[in-house]
């Protein structure tokens, strides 16, 4: 499924093939690059306040969470389709790029309080979300179940298949949101419950399924993928019963996903964003065009 010519470390400081799949590690901390976007440009509101004047502060994946978001052989280089997007996105914007490793639970804030001037940490527009945040989507995102190669599990279409699971699960994700409603439905139906897991590194999430300790993992369907190709340790065994549009996440009404949006476009019609997606091994995960503030997964 791999081969291995090379190493790159993972957040965790685990080496990793250089080759995963159609993934060349060695290749892709290399930029892609694109060009200023001038209609992109003269959509920036006039005297915005960036974080940090001249350049674009965007809050990606503290943890390593390949592909989207890994640290490069020299374990300090950001590289995934997640930076390879901000990258993009600040060249066609004319600014300098500023990463900001952040956890899930704390991008929320840091938009808010304009500690960053977007998140890209594969956030899902959702109604709830649209209340607070501005958004101007780049992806769409597929939620898989994966198990431990030799489990006993072979599909995972429904509630019932989930009963008496489990199941490692984000906190304050749409998948969450996924599982504790079809634990609901089961409970109704006399089934045993399920078991969220809820863990904060991905060593210890890998830890648990090898270990039998929990049963499935349920996140997006790209990291389980890339994990099942790099080991061959897990597989797939069911895919969530919703697809999500992923998207640049701002702070609401201060003008900028527009600006985003135009710039996500342009990069499509240029070949830019496919070139990055390609090189990341989610070519099925692609959009054809970026809107803003698109009708969400609970609407």
């Amino acid at each position: 499924m791999f081969s291995a010519s090379g190493h790159v470390f993972s957040a965790g400081g685990h080496a990793e093939p250089a080759t995963v799949g159609r993934i060349d590690l060695n290749a892709n901390p290399l930029p892609v690059r694109a060009p200023g976007n001038p209609q992109a440009i003269a959509e920036i509101p006039p005297g915005f306040a960036f974080a940090e004047p001249g350049s674009l502060t965007v809050a990606i994946s503290n943890h390593s969470s390949p592909p989207l978001a890994l640290l490069a052989e020299d374990n300090k280089t950001r590289i995934g389709s997640d930076p390879d997007i901000a990258r993009l996105l600040a060249d066609a914007l004319g600014l300098k790029l500023k990463l900001v490793p952040a956890a899930w639970e704390d991008w929320p804030l840091g938009i808010a309080s304009g500690r960053y001037d977007a998140a890209i940490i594969n956030i899902a527009v959702t109604k709830a979300r649209k209340e607070r945040f501005d958004f101007a989507t780049y992806r769409v995102d597929t939620l898989g179940f994966y198990v431990k190669s030799t489990s006993r599990i072979q599909a995972i279409r429904g509630p019932a298949d989930v009963a008496g699971l489990k199941v490692i699960v984000g906190s304050g994700t749409n998948q969450e949101n996924i599982l504790l409603g079809w634990d609901r439905q089961n409970r109704a139906q006399g089934l045993p419950p399920v078991q969220p897991i809820y863990v904060t590194d991905d060593a210890a999430a890998n830890l648990s399924i090898q270990s039998g300790r929990v049963d499935a993992f349920f996140g997006p369907h790209s990291i389980g993928a890339y994990k099942a190709a790099l080991t061959g340790q897990t597989r797939m065994v069911g895919i969530g019963p919703t697809v999500a549009p992923v998207a640049v996440t701002t702070r609401k009404g201060n003008g900028l996903a527009q600006p985003i949006s135009t710039a996500l476009n342009g990069v499509i019609a240029g070949g830019q964003y496919a070139q990055v997606l390609d090189r990341w091994g989610e070519n099925d995960e692609k959009v054809t065009r970026s809107d803003v503030n698109p009708r969400g997964l609970d609407e």
